[in-house]
């Protein structure tokens, strides 16, 4: 990927309504179960990714579909918060999707009931002009989500040579034309390429696949192992993560890719710094329970200020261009 001139991040998908319940032990089906803390709070791999993104650099964008029903409201309310700047495509009636997570305080393990993107509701914004969505922006992230809107987006930024970073969190047939135009794919342990293995068992096996199909730099996380990275040129690498004791993993990739993107629109030339950034951001967010709690811990300050310096320069040569 090339350096980036510009300084923010537009991240591009799905925006949820998460509603989320800290359990001291799994639910039995069919009983009532008593919650030790709980949230109401916009979700979904965008969105999360751009308030992690907007934490580092000082604001973020989002292009997605929210609208005017009442579960947007207090979605809306949470992003306007934590300085994302959202761009909204809900077609008129829109409902946003509401998306319901169980965190174990014991163990930090989550389990999620959504329904994702509601499949054929996906939105392209085909009403919409895109004419000066990529001002100023360093890197976009795609979520997979939308994949109609993410056709544009690519086709956009690949006029306007800003790298596209793709979050790969499971294989998805629509993205397919997408591929060539993707800088990075950071995938997920459990992505499964059509007739191949598991991402987590043999990253460098789906990283070939991805590099076949026209991704230069993939890479492939797995909890608290080794994130393996890879270049279509041959350059191969792995670099580790902090080791934390886990106290929610709620967004945990979502964060991942929030910061991983951060980072690669102000220093793209150091692909395993990067990545190094992005796995210390997830590993202070799984350190604390809370969707947006970890935001405000001070490891994050100094690795924020790593990036605010050289991204507020990078607007200001964006603005001057």
């Amino acid at each position: 990927m090339s350096a980036a001139r510009r300084g923010t991040v537009l991240c591009v998908g799905l925006t949820t309504l998460d509603v989320v319940h800290h359990v001291t032990e799994p639910p039995r089906w069919g009983s009532k179960e008593r919650s030790v803390g709980g949230e109401l709070l916009a979700g979904g791999p965008a969105a999360n990714a751009a308030v992690t993104a907007a934490r580092l650099l000082g604001s973020a964008r989002l292009l997605s579909a929210i609208g005017t029903r009442p579960a947007a409201a207090p979605a809306r309310a949470d992003l306007a918060a934590h300085q994302v700047d959202v761009i909204d495509l809900a077609p008129d009636g829109w409902e946003l999707p509401v998306a319901s997570a169980l965190v174990d305080v014991r163990t930090g393990e989550r389990t999620v009931v959504s329904p994702g993107a509601l499949g054929s509701r996906g939105v392209d914004g085909a009403q919409y002009s895109l004419d000066g969505l990529l001002d100023g922006v360093g890197v976009v992230l795609l979520d997979g989500h939308h994949p109609a809107l993410a056709a544009r987006v690519v086709a956009e930024a690949a006029r306007a040579d800003v790298p596209v970073v793709l979050d790969a969190g499971s294989w998805k047939d629509e993205l397919d034309p997408v591929l060539p135009r993707v800088g990075l794919a950071a995938c997920s342990a459990d992505l499964r390429p059509p007739g191949g293995r598991r991402a987590g068992d043999d990253p460098l096996g789906v990283a070939t696949v991805l590099h076949r199909r026209g991704v230069p730099t993939v890479l492939v996380t797995d909890g608290p192992a080794p994130v393996v990275w890879s270049t279509m040129d041959g350059a191969r690498g792995t670099v580790r993560v902090p080791v934390v004791k886990a106290v929610d993993t709620l967004g945990a990739g979502d964060v991942f890719h929030g910061a991983l993107a951060a980072a690669l629109a102000v220093h793209a030339a150091d692909l395993p710094g990067c990545i190094d950034l992005a796995a210390q951001v997830a590993a202070v967010r799984c350190s604390r329970l809370g969707s947006r709690a970890w935001l405000e811990d001070p490891a994050l300050a100094s690795v924020a200020a790593r990036l605010r310096p050289a991204a507020a320069a990078g607007r200001g040569r964006g603005a001057a261009r």
